[in-house]
């Protein structure tokens, strides 16, 4: 058993560490100060991971912070997607997992996670706080006004064409084409897909009626596309074309802003991080386990309710103390004001506050 394990993490190691190598040289550098971020003893080692390609610009950021006081350790992650992620987690071919969403409750008590010892309490750390940005493509228009039953009516395919009197409505000025609208949707099981769906249900539950879902509805139409740099690449493809990417990768796209109240705003890390600090971790969690439930609805003063909170995800005890000991760090590292930093300044994210870094920070010392 032990050996298989090994040999699924040696495999996913592999294919992870060139993918970093890969993102690193396509992305540029992290951008990090050479100054160190923790006063922890060092550890070396390899730990692997796979989950959100929300969170692979961040992951690089942290890795970079990580190894400035450890620098025999290696940080491995497939950017595989947050179902993918979690799935690897739970076969314990992954010492830990990013994720878009938390797991469930119900998939918590049904336990099986292969990466920690029998029993053990898993640990979910909210550690990447980003907008979700709706970006498009339309010539000669820079951005759109859109409330949350235009953005649901859009996606559910009830509104077909540019020029529909409900996007000009809020447009008044915008040159809108008679053009064919086409969303582009994720193909792959995606946490993203989950938290745009979560807005949409919370917002817009009587035009959207498929709920939160990870998996886009099969009888939706529109274009699929694998992982955020998919949807990213077909929506820049072509002219008529709408999606949702995490707003890392949104800096060169014509986007949305959402309707909140009476106001529109746009995708931002500091509407991000309001409408999280109107929001609240979910009852029934342990204590090492912090996960949100997104109050999508608020009116707070510049919320911008389209977002993720991408946890990182990992066992309160491994059967290797050395496997503890790198994730404890890392997890540490990620967390940290620095580490923060160098992701809000490299993926555009919203640092997390002090209380939650406090709280995050307990869970995490709760790893063995």
């Amino acid at each position: 058993m032990k050996i298989s394990r090994i040999a699924r993490i040696g495999a996913i190691g592999a294919v992870a560490a060139l993918a970093l190598a890969g993102c690193a040289a396509n992305e540029g550098g992290t951008g990090s100060t050479d100054e160190p971020t923790s006063n922890t003893s060092a550890v070396s080692g390899s730990l692997v991971g796979a989950g959100a390609s929300s969170q692979q610009v961040a992951i690089q950021a942290w890795t970079a912070e990580f190894q400035k006081t450890n620098p025999d350790a290696q940080v491995e992650y497939d950017p595989q997607g947050s179902g993918g992620g979690r799935e690897s987690f739970q076969q314990g071919a992954v010492n830990f997992a990013g994720s878009d969403r938390a797991f469930k409750t119900d998939e918590i008590s049904a336990g099986g996670f292969g990466a920690c010892v029998d029993g053990s309490d898993i640990i979910e750390i909210p550690a990447y706080i980003s907008p979700i940005a709706i970006v498009f493509s339309l010539d000669g228009v820079d951005e759109l006004n859109l409330a949350p039953e235009t953005i649901a009516s859009i996606f559910a395919g009830k509104i077909t064409n540019w020029n529909d009197p409900a996007i000009a409505k809020d447009n008044p000025d915008a040159k809108l084409p008679d053009l064919a609208i086409t969303p582009v949707h994720r193909s792959d099981k995606s946490g993203t897909t989950g938290n745009f769906t979560d807005y949409l249900a919370q917002t817009a539950g009587d035009v959207w009626t498929a709920g939160s879902v990870e998996e886009w509805p099969a009888d939706l139409a529109g274009e699929s596309a694998e992982k955020t740099s998919g949807v990213a690449n077909a929506v820049k493809g072509g002219q008529g074309l709408i999606g949702y990417i995490d707003s890392s990768q949104a800096a060169d796209f014509s986007a949305v802003n959402v309707k909140v109240g009476d106001k529109f705003v746009p995708h931002s890390a500091e509407g991000a991080a309001a409408t999280l600090d109107a929001s609240k971790i979910e009852e029934g969690r342990t204590d090492g386990d912090l996960a949100f439930a997104i109050d999508r609805t608020t009116t707070a003063d510049g919320a911008y309710p389209v977002l993720l909170v991408s946890y990182l995800i990992g066992c309160a005890e491994y059967e290797d103390e050395n496997v503890a000991a790198l994730t404890k760090a890392f997890f540490t590292t990620a967390i940290s004001a620095e580490g923060q930093d160098a992701a809000a300044t490299n993926a555009g994210s919203a640092p997390i506050s002090d209380d939650l870094r406090t709280q995050a920070q307990a869970a995490i010392d709760l790893i063995k």
